[in-house]
């Protein structure tokens, strides 16, 4: 894989059952790349390693007067140092190019995976750790996963380079090979330390930006009731100890550093103590001294990755883990076996149409109708929402449309029957003809779906807050549409369901943020559009539910009455304190007055 032929088709199923096995799963699917890198690695470290004994035969044949020796010797410099330029060069680019393509892979499965569990994810997961994972935590997998191509290839380098002294000059030899084994792994006493320091200071940085993300989100609020000091002290102590956390972690890896100095140091040092004895005795020439001195000094170049390995591994290991437990997270065993498979015969399987009916609270919406849901609970009322759109609960059973389990069906065909919109929409950036590009059936226009939303006044707003937009559908829209209020927020996203036309459109408090007029007006407009689809709304209000064809009063979650709005206001009390959001003592003021006029009106 190129980096110009990303996205990948198809990046694959992940082994998510834990980090190091996420990070195995991710080289093992670019092994041509690691290789690549791998044979490039050992080409320019063992170009660069083998520059010392060019240097030695040199120098001997300096001190030898051979003047053919030392042109032979020059020809090996020039070609060692052609391929230490070949090989650096393109081992550069084959380790970026299995960084990039690693990160991408992982990008395309946390986007796969935000595509399958849909609102759910942020619910399982926190929207500031969902940040982290999607950017600085990719980039540190794909670090690792490039690494461990270099790191073999300079292990390997400094193998050879050992057998090589060893047959050049034993006695020099010998004592390279028993320290350098020392060099490179003096720093694993200090590893798991460092490796808790760094995980301390990661746990830190995610919370900072989960509380960085939330006030972001909720800015508009925080002005509203003048916290924004209150929410910023929190940051500034937050980002505080993060600092402290990565000055403790960065002393230790300092020191793991020091340690990678110091220890080549002293054997650079043995050796030439040891060198000058030998050369004293005449065991050794002069060139071979230069040699041996040479390579060892040189060998703190490949010696340079295993620290690198060991911090990439650090560094990677917990962020694979975080990275794996979002991979991890599964729809119920049905569903996914239904959505492996979105084609029956070669094409789309057919949407199902009939009623939608939840088992588990005995909810039932009739086909083409619009029905209203009243629930005392705006949480349960969401979590119901959720079910009609086909997402697991916990109550296991699954919602059944036209007789058919929402959970039997293949993901694509799922949602295309039912789309949910909840209480607090999203909003992309980009021009509001982006934004109402959505996949639709195409049977309802862009223009008569922001009529029937009410979004006259939001297309003026938005035409005037932009400089270039020659009209409404090219005006821009900031980033979550922070620039609207929230009425008009809801209302784009009412027209953006409309547009999108699915079998069963399931609306949760679509107009809590609107004046009743408006409210008023969309209730009309709802049901014009939407008329011969069914329509679920899940709504407290009396101008939406007096249009509505059906009501339902959802209890404790059970379905315990149903009819028209004015029916069950009259001879239901726990429907009309949900409406009227009455206590129970005004209700039973108020029955006492009605039993009082009635038996005045019998008399």
């Amino acid at each position: 894989m190129q980096i110009q032929d990303l996205p990948y088709p198809d990046p694959g199923v992940p082994d998510a059952r834990s980090g190091p096995r996420l990070l195995w799963w991710l080289w093992r699917n670019q092994l041509g790349g690691q290789l690549k890198a791998l044979a490039w690695g050992l080409l320019h470290f063992v170009a660069v390693s083998a520059l010392p004994f060019c240097v030695g035969l040199a120098v001997q044949a300096v001190v030898d007067r051979s003047g053919e020796r030392l042109a032979l010797t020059g020809a090996l410099m020039l070609l060692c140092g052609t391929a230490v330029a070949v090989g650096d060069t393109f081992l550069h680019r084959a380790a970026v190019t299995n960084w990039i393509t690693a990160a991408a892979r992982v990008q395309q499965l946390l986007a796969r995976k935000a595509a399958e569990l849909g609102s759910t994810l942020t619910r399982r997961v926190a929207a500031g750790e969902v940040v982290a994972v999607s950017t600085g935590d990719v980039e540190k997998i794909g670090w690792f996963v490039e690494a461990v191509s270099r790191f073999t290839a300079a292990a390997l380098t400094v193998v050879l380079v050992c057998v090589g002294l060893l047959v050049y000059q034993p006695s020099l030899g010998a004592v390279v090979a028993a320290g350098l084994p020392v060099v490179a792994l003096a720093v694993l006493p200090l590893l798991p330390r460092a490796t808790r320091r760094a995980d301390v200071q990661r746990e830190k940085a995610g919370r900072a930006t989960e509380l960085a993300s939330d006030t972001v989100a909720g800015l508009r609020v925080l002005r509203g009731i003048g916290g924004e000091e209150l929410f910023l002290d929190r940051y500034r102590r937050a980002s505080q100890e993060v600092r402290h956390a990565a000055v403790r972690s960065a002393r230790m890896w300092s020191l793991i550093s020091a340690v990678q100095v110091l220890l080549p140091g002293l054997l650079l040092i043995a050796v030439v103590w040891y060198g000058v004895q030998l050369a004293r005795q005449g065991r050794i020439t002069v060139g071979e001294l230069v040699t041996v001195y040479s390579a060892v000094m040189v060998l703190s170049y490949p010696l340079q990755h295993f620290e690198e390995i060991a911090m990439s591994y650090s560094f990677s290991r917990p962020s694979a883990t975080r990275t794996a437990r979002v991979l991890s997270l599964r729809r119920p065993a049905a569903a996914d076996a239904g959505g492996t498979d979105a084609t029956a015969g070669g094409g789309l399987a057919e949407v199902p149409r009939g009623e939608l009916h939840d088992p588990a609270t005995g909810l039932v919406a009739p086909a083409g109708r619009l029905t209203a849901v009243v629930c005392g609970d705006p949480d349960a009322a969401g979590r119901l929402a959720e079910r009609l759109g086909g997402h697991p609960t916990e109550l296991g059973r699954s919602v059944l449309l036209g007789g058919t389990p929402l959970d039997e069906l293949p993901l694509e065909v799922a949602r295309t029957a039912v789309l949910v919109q909840d209480k607090d929409p999203v909003l992309l950036s980009g021009t509001l003809r982006e934004l109402l590009d959505v996949p639709a059936s195409g049977a309802v226009p862009a223009d008569e779906a922001l009529a029937a939303a009410q979004c006259e006044d939001v297309l003026d707003a938005l035409v005037q807050g932009s400089l270039d937009a020659a009209e409404p559908m090219d005006a821009r829209i900031t980033e979550r549409g922070r620039s609207l209020s929230g009425g008009q927020r809801q209302r784009l996203a009412l027209a953006r369901s409309l547009i999108t036309d699915p079998e069963v459109l399931v609306l949760d408090e679509p107009t809590s943020a609107v004046d009743s007029h408006t409210e008023a007006r969309i209730a009309d407009g709802l049901r014009r559009l939407r008329s011969g689809r069914t329509t679920v709304v899940f709504t407290s209000s009396p101008l939406l539910l007096d249009r509505a064809d059906q009501v339902v009063l959802v209890h404790e979650g059970e379905a315990v009455a149903s009819g028209t709005h004015r029916e069950l206001f009259d001879a239901e009390p726990r429907y009309r304190a949900v409406v009227t959001r009455e206590t129970d003592d005004e209700g039973v003021l108020r029955d006492a007055f009605r039993e009082l006029e009635e038996i005045e009106e019998s008399a």
